[in-house]
């Protein structure tokens, strides 16, 4: 997956990587980092009425040209283009998000980089508990801690992970996910679902969450939660204040 408009400085200059790339994890894990510090997960553009486009140029255009945000298949998205420009190997998986009380279809997307002979969980694009790092696959049934976050994979049959979350000091599923092949065009029906489906939470509710290095913040409906260091504040946003703290707290504008 590429876009005839994406330039790898460009969106190095986007995200604030400032580094010498190279195809190691550790550049990956910094890139991973960068762009979760500057690039919101939101949904804007679902709020107002809009279906999602996933032609790469658009996403390019959104991103990089008016510094905007997006939803999973936007920020893994422009994430695996810089993967794609650097050389570094990576294939997209579907997966099912876990924390719903019914069983729902795999509209997630995720992706798995592999080198040096390594596959490694990269996700930019899960919202309120998602990897703030890669993890790597061969390490199951183990607490990774990320910052003041922890997590965990596990298999939950033969050819199926599990990602969890240390949530509320329970392990909570977030999503699992295989190996079937994925291409770009295979999330589209995903896609539409979850710009238009009335029980999509993206259709339901505002959803805005912006990563930095002591936490997150995350604007859902009316509520902003300010995680630091493990700790949680949360305030009401009156409506006619939603675009100040939009500016102010994840630098978007309704209007862009």
């Amino acid at each position: 997956m590429q876009a005839s408009n994406f330039v790898l400085a460009d969106y190095f200059q986007r995200i604030g990587f400032a580094s010498e790339p190279k195809t190691d994890i550790g550049t990956v894990a910094e890139i991973m980092r960068c762009q979760l510090f500057s690039t919101p997960f939101e949904n804007l553009d679902v709020q107002a009425g809009k279906i999602i486009s996933l032609v790469p140029e658009d996403i390019v255009e959104k991103i990089v040209t008016r510094r905007r945000g997006g939803y999973c298949y936007e920020v893994n998205g422009i994430f695996a283009m810089a993967l794609q420009a650097l050389g570094i190997d990576y294939q997209f998986v579907a997966a099912r998000p876990m924390f719903y009380p019914t069983r729902r279809p795999r509209t997630h997307m995720a992706i798995v980089v592999n080198i040096a002979g390594e596959q490694w969980l990269c996700d930019l694009g899960f919202g309120s508990y998602g990897l703030r790092a890669p993890i790597r696959l061969d390490i199951l049934d183990q607490a990774v801690k990320q910052d003041h976050d922890s997590f965990m994979l596990s298999k939950a049959s033969e050819h199926e992970y599990l990602l969890q979350a240390w949530v509320d000091d329970v392990w909570a599923p977030q999503f699992a996910f295989d190996f079937s092949p994925q291409e770009w065009v295979d999330f589209f029906p995903a896609n539409y679902m979850n710009s238009t489906h009335p029980d999509a939470i993206f259709v339901q509710k505002l959803l805005v969450v912006l990563h930095n290095p002591a936490g997150r913040k995350i604007l859902f409906g009316t509520t902003l939660k300010t995680i630091i260091d493990g700790n949680i504040e949360k305030q009401f946003i009156a409506k006619e204040n939603l675009a100040n703290v939009l500016q102010s707290q994840f630098g978007l504008s309704q209007t862009s």
